[in-house]
């Protein structure tokens, strides 16, 4: 169960990081930049870190699936959809790096209309359940640390950059960062 998991989602990263270099060269041609590269490389060794870790946590330790393993999973079920509900709402736009196109209408629709950062919230979630269904408790632990302390990072540089050269502000000014909201009319 394991390995599977593991391929599975470690072929979808794979996937991803080829869509968002896509949409990097789409979005650049269109005169967009990008912001916090100082950080990008913490992001994406906090990504291979985890992966590798929670990999050795399972394999060293000998860790089974919890007898409870279908509640984290069935969380990172919903996670998934999430996910892609997301990345499809950003469709162009969406990106692992923070790739600004300045004119551009920011994205409020899919989840973004209800979180201004529903893929970050979503990888936060992936983070601690995709472990926890093999009672890998210290890369849960620590894993959910670490990306709280990058996504403080990213998250205020992304938002002070989209702030500056799109509609952001008009937007996402009524909007907390990770809690639901229900839009006017």
């Amino acid at each position: 169960m394991f390995t599977i998991i593991m391929v599975v989602v470690i072929s979808q990263r794979i996937v991803e990081l080829v869509v968002a270099k896509s949409n990097e060269v789409w979005m650049k041609k269109r005169g967009a930049y990008e912001v916090g590269k100082e950080h990008y490389k913490l992001l994406v060794l906090l990504h291979t870190m985890f992966f590798l870790c929670l990999l050795f946590e399972v394999v060293y330790f000998e860790q089974k699936p919890a007898m409870w393993w279908f509640v984290p999973f069935l969380i990172f079920v919903v996670a998934q959809i999430g996910r892609v509900w997301s990345l499809v709402s950003l469709g162009r736009y969406w990106n692992t790096k923070i790739i600004i196109l300045p004119g551009a209408s920011v994205v409020a629709k899919g989840p973004y209309r209800y979180l201004r950062h529903p893929n970050y919230t979503i990888v936060g979630i992936e983070i601690l359940a995709l472990p926890l269904i093999f009672q890998a408790y210290g890369t849960a632990a620590i894993f959910t640390l670490l990306n709280v302390a990058v996504l403080s990072i990213r998250i205020r540089q992304e938002e002070e950059a989209l702030s500056k050269v799109t509609n952001y502000d008009e937007l996402f000014s009524q909007r907390l960062r990770f809690i639901p909201t229900v839009e006017k009319k």
